[in-house]
């Protein structure tokens, strides 16, 4: 007699979260076979059987399996009973066959199951819930021929903890299989977000209920437990908010993990996962060196193999961890079993990973355990590196486990608050710091401390800082001599500071004009930041290298640069669990070098991560930096208003925060008045430069830039005499120091001003003189941003026909540009051409008034304020400001500020004279 309740499929909960995406996955398609889903306990694997299964119109037969099934002759006893009480008709010759049969061999049952199937109009489906209890060889063997019998359209789902021994490689190639794995099956925020409060019927925040699904990681039993345990702690009178926030429960995580999970497992297999569930990541030789054994590889790829709550790493299955619940239950069974065993595997594994150079999973267990006093020792030995590394919030974080009176007796320690502070940009305080410092050497170095020579060591750290903090208040000198001070006292101790000092005077000699110098000493930064194992000075330094061999026209070497260095950060520090690092001068130079090749999109990929630290909050310096990029990046683009709103953000934070910006930023008043050039604003253009010739620049290339935009707006105002005598003071110039980007600049803006005096034989020879060093350089973006009056000169020099890769790419970018410009004058209406932002309907009335707020934000448009200005002027955070912006160009129907102003002018919703 067969037990009925086997083929009974989970009755769907109405409240429970429909799970669409995966619905369609299961569905019928091509030649498919089989729908595979797996995942470990909990991870509602029946539940989207079952689901699926009350949305399937086609007939459909539920098997739910235990360890009793694990025999041939019981197995498909009821996979048979499973059809007859589905209503599958024309069984009684499989189950004959299924009675007269001796042994194992179920050839025959199997055939006939499959033929009957066969006869049938409609496909069939056929779930086998809970596979992963069956174990026996010939099943599977069984099930496999089975399945590649099946008549066309007959589906077979199995939903198992672990991935079964079938031939799904062959199946996968054939497309005969649909892979549904625990990242699939994880519900996403929008799934939890209904669970909670459709399903479970829970009125908790948006925040609360996403803070639960990342550290479930979308594992729905997990979840469960956690809205159980929030449900006991409402008020009793039935109010559905909670009065305590909710948090994911760990003695029913616990509890879950031990009965659905450990007790289904043999000892040996459980012994294992206990005994590494104090590690935060798992490879073969952590696990074997803690446990003292040799075959970790084979239980990890078992682990793997059942799929028990274990994620790979990377590709190579090299590197593992376990769901961070799962492990936390883990690890409270463990030392409810044997507390001290606990601790010492926990102490191996700290060592090992000390060893192994992953000192942040260390130092994390460390604290962990609140051990601190070997934290302090480990801090003093590896902080530094950490700090220099890019990771000095976290070392800052650290510290603060730390007694307060034993980080201010420890100069060590002292100078890794220091240090973190800075790269924190956390200056305003420092100088307080740094005499405690001082003070503190002092007296080592008078009571004879028996670290007396590492306490002088020190000092050089102390004038390498100061040389920073001296660059941050222009005091170049001072920073010049603090620098090669340190430099010097570096060579007599043993703190690995050389790279972070050789990149100090590379900023000096760059902030100078003097690139020779600094290229060689970036250079050195690069070599000994390698040496001292310090990825983020060495990406900072080679970032910093690219940029400045970019100016001078070393194109290709400037990409062989940023190459080489990628590839050494990436190979020593190349960490699964960490996120890439980025560095903002590498980063800016690719994505000027693309943007200059007229590869945008490219070059927007290399912008893109640079946003985030941006949008987030970054070093002043290094915002000015992106924004300037990106400002430029836009205007390549033809985005003018994108480029200016950048680039006046750019502008307001590099002279709001220039007190803590340690080099001068890019010339971002040069490109600016460009940009308002491009919009026909001659005024705004040189009201923008002024100030910047009136103060020139510390660097030479700054120095150069903003001279080349001022003769672009003597230019635009019909100066041509002033602007060319503003151009030949810098040729000599820029081709003494190899400043070729800005020579073929020069000799660009030099020629329009040639060629509008009528004077076109020279206007015709500086353009070839550019044309021979852009070419040596590989620029070509230049070009394609000059005025029409250049570009059709340049359509007329013979040297563009002549053959070669570069000329032809010019022409054809060029060509591009004027047949785009043409088909834009060509869709646009006579009467828009004449006033390109002028709308059809002057006097059409808004649909929706603008409020107080928006007539606001539109005046200070008006008077050419900056989103940033607009908030401080308000007195509103800049995001508000953005908002009034969008709902502004949404009611008058435009989208850049030009029209929004030209609109409201129509509608008389402007006063001039304010």
């Amino acid at each position: 007699m067969l037990l009925n309740t086997k083929f009974l499929r989970p009755s769907p909960d109405r409240r429970a979260v429909s799970r669409e995406r995966l619905n369609a996955l299961l569905e019928r398609s091509g030649n498919k076979r089989l729908n595979l889903v797996v995942a470990p306990a909990g991870f509602g694997k029946s539940t989207l059987a079952s689901q699926w299964c009350a949305q399937n119109t086609s007939p459909t037969a539920w098997l739910s399996l235990d360890t009793h099934d694990d025999q041939p002759r019981q197995f498909w006893q009821y996979l048979i009973g499973a059809f007859e009480h589905a209503g599958l008709m024309g069984l009684e010759e499989a189950k004959k066959q299924l009675s007269q049969a001796s042994g194992d061999d179920l050839t025959a049952v199997i055939t006939c199951l499959i033929n009957t199937l066969a006869t049938e109009d409609k496909p069939w489906s056929l779930i086998l819930d809970d596979y992963h209890a069956i174990s026996n060889s010939d099943i599977h063997r069984q099930l496999a021929w089975f399945i590649d019998y099946l008549p066309p359209g007959m589906l077979v789902t199995l939903a198992s903890r672990t991935e079964p021994p079938l031939p799904l490689a062959r199946w996968r190639v054939r497309r005969q299989v649909q892979d549904i794995y625990p990242s699939l099956l994880a519900f996403s925020e929008e799934e939890c977000l209904s669970f909670f409060r459709d399903t479970m019927a829970m009125d908790l925040t948006e925040p609360e209920i996403r803070a639960i699904c990342r550290r479930t990681e979308g594992w729905v039993a997990a979840m469960q437990l956690s809205a159980l345990s929030g449900k006991a702690r409402q008020e009793p009178q039935g109010q559905s908010t909670l009065t305590t926030p909710i948090a994911v429960e760990g003695k029913l995580i616990s509890d879950y993990v031990l009965t659905e999970v450990l007790e289904q497992l043999s000892d040996e297999l459980t012994d294992f996962l206990l005994d590494t569930a104090c590690c935060p990541r798992l490879c073969a030789s952590l696990c074997n060196t803690i446990l003292e054994r040799t075959d970790s590889d084979e239980r990890l790829e078992s682990l793997l193999a059942q799929n028990l709550f274990i994620i790979p790493l990377d590709n190579r299955n090299e590197w593992f961890r376990y769901h961070d619940l799962f492990r936390e239950a883990l690890l409270q069974r463990a030392r409810i079993i044997d507390g001290e065993k606990a601790d010492a595997l926990q102490r191996r594994t700290v060592n090992w990973l000390l060893s192994h150079g992953h000192v942040q999973e260390a130092i994390a267990q460390i604290v962990s355990n609140e051990d601190t006093e070997r934290l302090a020792r480990v801090l003093a030995e590896h902080g530094n590196n950490l700090i220099h590394g890019g990771f000095h919030l976290p070392v800052l974080e650290w510290l603060r486990y730390l007694p307060d009176e034993e980080v201010q007796e420890n100069p060590q320690l002292m100078m890794l608050k220091v240090w973190g502070l800075y790269f924190a940009n956390r200056v305003d305080g420092l100088e307080p710091v740094l005499s405690q410092v001082e003070d503190l050497l002092d007296r080592q170095v008078a009571d004879s401390h028996p670290d007396a020579e590492g306490a002088l060591a020190i000092q050089a750290e102390l004038s390498l800082i100061r040389s920073y903090l001296a660059r941050s208040r222009n005091d170049e000198q001072n920073a010049s001599n603090l620098t090669r001070q340190a430099l010097k006292d570096i060579d007599n101790n043993q703190i690995p500071l050389k790279s972070v000092t050789y990149y100090g005077l590379g900023l000096d000699y760059f902030g100078k004009g003097e690139l020779n110098d600094a290229q060689e000493a970036l250079e050195a930064a690069v070599h000994f930041g390698q040496v001292e194992r310090k990825p983020s000075t060495v990406l900072s330094s080679g970032g910093l290298l690219s940029w400045i061999q970019y100016h001078r026209g070393d194109t290709e070497l400037a990409l062989e640069t940023t190459t080489r260095i990628r590839r050494w950060v990436d190979e020593h520090y190349s960490d699964p669990s960490q996120p890439r690092l980025i560095s903002c001068w590498q980063n800016s130079a690719l994505t000027e070098i693309y943007r200059e090749r007229n590869e945008l999109e490219l070059a927007a990929s290399y912008l893109a991560p640079l946003l985030e630290h941006v949008e987030n909050g970054t070093e002043p310096g290094q915002h000015v930096v992106i924004q300037y990029v990106r400002g430029h990046l836009a205007f390549s683009e033809g985005n003018v208003e994108t480029a200016i709103e950048a680039l006046e953000d750019a502008l307001f934070v590099g002279n709001k925060r220039r007190e803590h910006i340690v080099f001068e930023p890019p010339a971002v008043s040069a490109l600016l008045a460009r940009c308002y050039l491009a919009m026909g604003d001659q005024a705004k253009a040189m009201r923008c430069i002024e100030p910047a010739i009136r103060q020139p620049a510390n660097n030479p290339l700054n120095r150069e830039q903003n001279q080349i935009a001022l003769a672009r707006t003597l230019i635009s105002g019909g100066q041509y005499r002033e602007a060319q005598d503003t151009l030949s003071t810098l040729i000599p110039i820029a081709e003494r120091n190899a400043h070729n980007r800005h020579l073929v600049e020069i000799l660009l803006v030099y020629a329009e001003a040639l060629q509008h005096e009528g004077r076109s034989e020279e206007a015709m020879a500086m353009l070839e003189r550019a044309l021979h060093k852009a070419e040596d350089a590989g620029f070509m973006r230049l070009f394609a941003e000059e005025s029409e009056t250049l570009k059709r000169l340049l359509f007329d020099l013979p040297r563009l026909k002549t053959p070669g890769r570069w000329n032809r790419e010019l022409l054809a970018m060029l060509e591009n540009q004027q047949t785009d410009t043409h088909k834009h004058t060509q869709m646009t209406p006579p009467a828009a051409r004449q006033t390109q932002i002028k709308t059809s309907t002057a006097s059409s009335p808004l649909v929706e008034p603008l409020s107080l707020r928006e007539q606001e934000v539109l005046q200070l448009i008006n008077q050419g304020l900056a989103n940033k200005d607009i908030a401080v002027t308000m007195a509103v955070a800049p995001a508000t400001v953005k908002a009034h912006i969008r709902n502004l160009y949404s009611k008058l129907g435009v989208g850049r500020r030009t029209e929004a102003l030209a609109k409201a002018r129509e509608l008389g919703l402007l006063d001039d004279s304010l």
